[in-house]
């Protein structure tokens, strides 16, 4: 329901949701099976999904629908404010709030949560999820299939690399290792046994 608030009304009608699971009810929208993508090729969508708990299957779950790229929109809230050069690909969701400034990049089928900060230079790979209230320092590097918690700070310089966990409320101050889960402040990383 929060994407809606992003896409614009006098660009776009919305039709409905696309669900795998058909119990799902509202009241206000249709919830339609993945049959509608092939029904009417005329449509297009906004498909962000994405927790804690799901988001290394974020990248097989959006390739699963099986869609071309030109039928993805990237919805931007109204109250976004999205400074010079900045890039952002197809499949998008950048929220209310939310602060790129110039020169950052966002790559394909990333969300940015309410009131977020990304800074110059910044560039955010492909299938991440940064929550709400997230500040990013310049010249970073975010990973692709990434997930940062809302309210985490990272310092400026460093990578976070491909499918890692940033806890909520975490402080990033040095780089991040692949498939890492980090949390805490300092930002340390979490070690399970097997």
């Amino acid at each position: 329901m929060e994407a809606l608030d992003c896409i614009d009304p006098d660009q776009y009608e919305f039709v409905g949701f696309v669900d795998d699971d058909q119990n799902k009810k509202s009241a206000d929208f249709e919830i339609y099976s993945r049959v509608i993508l092939n029904q009417y090729p005329e449509l297009h969508f906004l498909a962000v999904p994405g927790s804690p708990t799901t988001y290394q299957d974020r990248k097989k779950n959006i390739e699963s629908l099986k869609i071309n790229e030109s039928r993805y929109i990237t919805a931007i809230h109204r109250s976004a404010s999205v400074g010079r050069n900045v890039k952002i690909g197809y499949n998008c969701l950048i929220m209310a709030g939310v602060v790129l400034t110039s020169n950052a990049s966002i790559s394909n089928h990333v969300c940015v949560l309410p009131n977020t900060v990304i800074h110059h230079d910044v560039n955010v790979d492909e299938y991440t999820l940064i929550g709400s209230n997230v500040v990013v320092a310049g010249g970073t590097y975010v990973g692709k299939n990434c997930y940062v918690g809302s309210g985490s700070n990272i310092i400026n310089g460093i990578s976070v690399a491909d499918r890692s966990l940033i806890g909520l409320g975490s402080n990033i101050i040095k780089s991040i290792a692949t498939n890492a889960r980090v949390v805490g402040n300092p930002g340390r990383e979490l070690h399970f046994k097997p």
